[in-house]
């Protein structure tokens, strides 16, 4: 008498193993779903880091009387300043975040700009991200500002920053 599977046995063992791969295989595309999730909010909570970064660095290495705040609406401010922190590798360089169509944009250039801007104004520009809110707020007598940044996509940002560039 050989000693072997039957047919019984085969199948069976076919059925458990086919349970298993079916299980293994809904586990793992549960755990890709949830990589792409956290994926998504890490990569959204990296840009708004780097946004508040750029903003704070922008504000505290400002040269103090080189900031002007203007008011365009209720909602929407026009900051003008020149920083030490440049994103385009330029020294010194004149910052404007200005609101367009509920986008807020940074710009860099090499001279002072004035709103309305020119045709013969050079910058580079820096997209922010859709906004509901953009304000400046300047404290009496001392060079501390409060900013409040409300994007549409409920991410808000609400700092205080002293600028510290002093002539």
């Amino acid at each position: 008498m050989k000693k072997a599977f039957t047919l019984i046995e085969m199948m069976i063992s076919i059925t458990i193993l086919s349970i298993m791969m079916i299980y293994l295989y809904t586990m793992n595309a549960s755990v890709n779903k949830s990589n792409i999730f956290y994926e998504k909010q890490v990569n959204k909570l990296n840009q708004l880091t780097l946004k508040k970064r750029v903003l704070f660095l922008d504000l505290s290495l400002a040269f103090s009387r080189q900031i002007a705040i203007e008011h365009a609406d209720k909602n929407e401010d026009i900051l003008f300043l020149q920083t030490t922190n440049s994103l385009h590798k330029r020294v010194n360089p004149f910052v404007t975040y200005i609101v367009k169509n509920k986008k807020l944009y940074r710009l860099e250039s090499f001279k002072k700009l004035m709103y309305p801007f020119s045709e013969t104004d050079k910058f580079d520009v820096d997209y922010f991200g859709n906004v509901n809110v953009f304000r400046v707020y300047k404290e009496k007598n001392k060079e501390t500002f409060l900013v409040d940044l409300q994007f549409k996509n409920a991410d808000n940002i609400l700092m205080k920053v002293n600028a510290l560039n002093e002539y």
